[in-house]
């Protein structure tokens, strides 16, 4: 594991060095996430923030927010482009060795993150670290499995490339991105939905998980009060 996560952090690094403000699929899901944040959040934790996209939203409607990430790099880049959000700390740490305080969030959001994570012990430590009423927001992407899933797959790609369009411009992010982000997922593992679905029965007892079109998946679950 140890070796892995060095690996995760020499790719984000690597990817913080060459990032603008490029358009990606996660921002198309972020308020469907920060619907289901509580209404009264005085604390929020961000596992995996990267550039702080979803940290800067969660700030707009949480008192505080804890954002964690690997990537030394990634979290200059975060600080830099939250400096009009002092509600925000951002810290470089492992969610797997940094303590999290029982009941302490009201809310725990992972985008694009538990893939990297072992998840039936991180979702524990998860769970323990949210106050009653809490709720925890996945976002991640998930193996194709069967018909369904390919066909889903096939109708994404026409799709992705229309609101990229739209959205930035251009029909593919830059070269040397392109480059970055495809080295990088040579070490990517993913749950399928199936998998998902078990883990959360096992786990996240009543979460609601929903397929989106663009490769992602979304697990809503509040804590009993």
């Amino acid at each position: 594991m140890a070796e892995a996560i060095s690996d995760v952090r020499a790719d984000f690094d690597r990817i913080a060095l060459l990032s603008g403000e490029e358009w990606g699929h996660n921002g198309l899901y972020h308020d469907f996430l920060a619907r289901h944040v509580p209404v009264r959040c005085r604390a929020a934790l961000d596992i995996g923030c990267g550039a702080g996209d979803f940290s800067r939203l969660l700030a707009g409607v949480s008192g505080r927010v804890l954002a964690l990430d690997l990537s030394p790099n990634m979290i200059g880049l975060a600080r830099e482009r939250s400096a009009q959000f002092p509600n925000i700390t951002f810290e470089v740490a492992d969610v797997l060795t940094r303590e999290l305080p029982a009941e302490t969030f009201d809310c725990i959001a992972t985008v694009a993150t538990l893939h990297h994570l072992p998840v039936g012990e991180v979702l524990p430590k998860l769970k323990r670290a949210l106050r009653p009423g809490g709720v925890l927001l996945v976002l991640d992407l998930f193996q194709a499995e069967g018909l369904s899933d390919a066909v889903l797959n096939a109708l994404a790609v026409p799709v992705s490339v229309g609101l990229r369009l739209f959205r930035s411009g251009r029909l593919l992010p830059p070269r040397e991105v392109r480059r970055a982000w495809d080295e990088h997922g040579r070490h990517d593992r993913y749950l399928t939905l199936a998998q998902v679905r078990e883990v959360c029965a096992e786990t996240l007892h009543g979460a609601l998980v929903t397929r989106h079109l663009l490769w992602r998946y979304s697990v809503v679950w509040r804590k009993a009060a």
